[in-house]
């Protein structure tokens, strides 16, 4: 038996015809699941019960388990520890803002790329998250909370792009009209710079945001805080950066977490800008947040007011990212993988 969640609705709809039904049960399947979040078969009241049987002995749905639900006591911010099926656990976040709820989900258990202002990174890698994982995230939230879920950010634990084909499947099931049904536009990924992936993401055709943790402006203080810049430098990253923005026509988030005295420094800001120049982008900068794991401290406000003041001076879009959650460890780098597979 396989996780229904895993199937795409063409894939769904192949198997309910090949078991001789009608196709539009798929539609009746897909509304229980995604739209009132019945992970049941036998809730599925407008199926007979034989087809109720039918389904129980081809699919089952797993939802994941919740182990702990913290909530910010500063802008209600909530974080899920979710154990999954191996006993491996992940953290997902529901943010809410005036006009918007956002999920911001993982897409791996830890994360093999170490960087050092992350929590993530430093408590290691153990897998990928399979297509069910990711899209269990939002379910299970949404029905938590009983809220419709607007946005949806692959920032959580995890590299994305290193999880490539199981994400493109739950983007994809998470936007399908019938499924989800999230409008593209409401969908980023966000990543370390995969500079192939990059490449390879803009040609899928999606009209989803991009978004790259960037964090320095060259190659000797990136390669200090994000090991896999040996791998892909700044300079091609920026150039993959520019080929998805011209081949998709999306503009790109640079996030850059300002650390103190180590990238938040005024010539830091004049090198970035020149660095962006003449690519469609904005710059998210973002307050470092404490993990207990380094020693790098966070900018203060006047160093990152200037920074700001500066790439905007030179023509670079640029905000200073709301903080939210970081009272129960939620907000970017904060999140880790607490708990291991207990065979481990």
């Amino acid at each position: 038996m396989k996780n229904i969640l895993d199937y795409s609705y063409e894939e769904l709809k192949n198997e309910i015809e090949n078991m001789g039904w009608q196709k539009f049960r798929a539609d009746q399947i897909c509304d229980w699941i995604y739209r009132k979040k019945v992970m049941d078969f036998e809730q599925m009241t407008n199926l007979s019960k034989k087809q109720r049987e039918e389904l129980k002995n081809m699919f089952y749905v797993q939802p994941l388990r919740i182990l702990e639900k913290k909530v910010s006591r500063k802008d209600k911010t909530t974080k899920y520890l979710f154990e999954l099926n191996d006993g491996n656990t992940i953290e997902s976040v529901l943010l809410f803002h005036t006009n918007r709820i956002t999920a911001c989900i993982s897409t791996q258990v830890g994360c093999p790329l170490k960087c050092l202002f992350c929590a993530t990174g430093q408590s290691g890698f153990v897998r990928n998250l399979n297509t069910s994982e990711i899209v269990s995230q939002i379910l299970t939230m949404e029905k938590g909370e009983n809220v419709r879920i607007s946005n949806v950010v692959f920032m959580g634990m995890g590299e994305p792009l290193l999880n490539y084909e199981n994400v493109l499947k739950s983007i994809k099931n998470i936007v399908d009209p019938k499924m989800l049904g999230l409008s593209q536009r409401h969908v980023t990924i966000s990543t370390a710079g995969i500079v192939p992936k990059i490449y390879d993401l803009s040609e899928e055709g999606l009209n989803i945001y991009l978004s790259v943790s960037l964090h320095a402006p060259n190659n000797r203080k990136r390669d200090k805080l994000m090991p896999i810049n040996y791998k892909y430098p700044v300079e091609e990253l920026v150039q993959a950066i520019k080929h998805y923005s011209e081949k998709t026509g999306r503009r790109v988030t640079i996030e850059y977490i300002m650390i103190k005295q180590f990238n938040d420094f005024q010539e830091d800001a004049f090198e970035l800008a020149e660095l962006l120049n003449g690519l469609k982008v904005n710059v998210n900068l973002i307050p470092y947040n404490p993990t207990g794991i380094t020693g790098l401290e966070r900018s203060n406000k006047n160093n990152v007011k200037e920074f700001e003041k500066i790439l905007k001076l030179k023509g670079i879009e640029a905000v200073i990212r709301e903080e939210k959650g970081d009272d129960i460890d939620a907000a970017c780098g904060q999140l880790r993988a607490r708990r291991l597979n207990k065979n481990r």
